[in-house]
């Protein structure tokens, strides 16, 4: 019987022995493949956001059918003037070049930026004052600042008709950007401190806006435009600061003050080791102070650790946005005839082949 037992107690003990053997190999295996995967992984991918909007806080008003009817049906406009009245932003979206002229209220459009401008075809006049436009080769977002609102269009027989509106989006929406990665459109309010966000699911150009972010030490303060950095927000605000915040949360992360001759920015740019400032007025709205300057570290503005380099674009005018496509780097100006639009390039840091194309 104690034979017996000593058997049993010996067979207990071996499958115990046996099953936590197992239980390790298994536990060190599986370790030793998650510190291979991440050994062959070079880059963290950052994922897209959420690819079905199943919730949200308010839907576009759709055009009603007979004016979408009646606009494919219109032949498209050509661009009544020879020259821009301020013009604020020139992008490329999938392959068609749009450009904000912003106090002849309309956006215009063509496949080159040779021809004249007279030559260029009207996405738009029923707007006041946009400054504007993003898309991301499905549906394309204009902001109509001074009735608040913001328009959808979609390409239609080779034509861009308006086909859904959102209104009563803040205050004056100044500036609206695709971001890809995030697979969202943000819209800012420029008097409210809020960004809207806007999405729409695959194979359905229905926009829905989702989320509303804020950042309330901007509210009352005119901020003409944002930049995203990776996992950052950048606001060039009108209160001598530049915000630096979480893109995600919103959450303040630095602040930079500037000098009060700087203090009316209207936008800031990353290119290469540089950022990029574009500045409107001084604090108390003087535009002689306009210029465009530049600083590799942004909490040295306020000592005055800077670049002004204005004097690439001669000078005398207001600069406003620059975008980055086609290999090349773009400035809209106004206040300055016959130099309304410039490219450049930007090598090893170096400003070159500064040309005024309108």
């Amino acid at each position: 019987m104690k034979k017996k037992t000593f058997y049993l107690v010996a067979c207990i003990l071996f499958i115990i022995v046996i099953f936590f053997l197992c239980c390790f190999l298994r536990k060190n295996g599986t370790a030793k493949q998650q510190v291979s995967d991440l050994q062959k992984s070079d880059t963290v991918v950052t994922p897209k956001g959420p690819a079905e909007v199943t919730d949200y806080l308010k839907a576009s008003e759709p055009v009603d059918k007979a004016s979408v009817t009646a606009a494919l049906q219109a032949e498209v406009p050509t661009n009544p003037y020879t020259d821009l009245s301020v013009p604020t932003y020139l992008t490329k979206i999938d392959g068609t070049y749009f450009l904000v002229d912003c106090y002849h209220d309309q956006v215009i459009y063509h496949d080159n930026l040779t021809s004249p401008l007279n030559e260029w075809k009207v996405m738009t006049n029923d707007m006041s004052k946009g400054h504007t436009v993003a898309g991301d080769g499905t549906v394309y977002l204009i902001d109509d600042t001074e009735n608040h609102r913001i328009l959808v269009f979609e390409k239609k027989e080779n034509q861009f008709v308006h086909t859904q509106t959102f209104s009563g989006i803040g205050n004056r929406p100044h500036y609206v950007i695709y971001d890809e990665p995030t697979d969202t459109f943000y819209a800012w309010s420029s008097m409210s401190g809020e960004m809207y966000l806007f999405r729409h699911n695959p194979e359905d150009t229905r926009m829905y806006l989702t989320e509303i972010r804020r950042i309330e030490a901007l509210n009352n303060v005119y901020v003409r435009s944002f930049t995203i950095i990776g996992n950052d927000i950048y606001f060039v605000s009108g209160n001598s600061t530049i915000i630096r915040a979480d893109l995600s949360t919103f959450e303040v992360l630095e602040t930079y003050p500037v000098p009060d001759s700087m203090a009316g920015m209207i936008q800031l740019t990353k290119i290469q080791d540089y950022f990029y400032l574009t500045v409107s007025t001084d604090i108390t709205g003087n535009q002689d102070y306009a210029t465009i300057l530049r600083t590799r570290d942004l909490s040295l503005l306020a000592e005055g650790n800077y670049e002004d380099i204005y004097h690439y674009f001669i000078g005398g005018g207001t600069p406003y946005y620059i975008t980055s496509f086609d290999g090349a780097y773009y400035l809209t100006e106004h206040r300055l005839p016959g130099h309304s639009v410039w490219r450049f390039q930007v090598k090893e840091n170096e400003i070159t082949d500064v040309e005024s194309i309108y």
